[in-house]
């Protein structure tokens, strides 16, 4: 059970792990952009993809996270060679961070809104249907597939 003892640092594990993933997010653009500015004939049709791309990785991601089996907080439980060998699950802050802080500021549905819709309007209809599929067809694809992985991995 969480109590507000558990609150700030909580609350400090979520923010590092929105930071990681908003900075990973931000990175995966810069450089997408610049490899398509670099060939621009060539990879010009791939352009506002990677939002796609990174949607699809986080709910992989996210998917693994939530049916990895909770543990007990350990202050050294990641901090050691030999917890390695005993990785038996995530524990409630770790979800936090890489659950609710990391995917849910690398992902980004605002992002993929605002895509949709711009391509609509500048009449690019083929195009944003098929953002659409991918983003929604992918993400729940490869949320289902970090799903089974974590579950192999657990042996669920």
């Amino acid at each position: 059970k969480r109590t507000t003892m558990t609150l700030p640092a909580d609350a400090f594990a979520i923010g590092i792990g929105a930071t990681l993933g908003a900075l990973s997010r931000h990175h995966v653009g810069r450089v997408t952009s610049e490899w398509i500015a670099a060939e621009p004939n060539r990879l010009g049709k791939f352009a506002g993809w990677h939002t796609a791309g990174i949607n699809i990785v986080g709910s992989f991601l996210l998917g693994g996270i939530a049916v990895s089996p909770v543990v007990p907080e350990s202050p050294a439980s990641l901090h050691t060679a030999s917890s390695l060998k005993q990785f038996e699950g995530l524990s409630p802050r770790t979800r936090l961070f890489f659950g609710v802080g990391f995917c849910g500021s690398f992902t980004t549905f605002s992002t993929y809104s605002v895509d949709v819709v711009t391509w609509l309007a500048e009449g690019k209809t083929m195009r944003a249907l098929s953002y659409v599929a991918a983003n929604n067809v992918g993400g729940i694809a490869a949320a289902a597939c970090g799903m089974s992985l974590a579950k192999k991995v657990f042996r669920w």
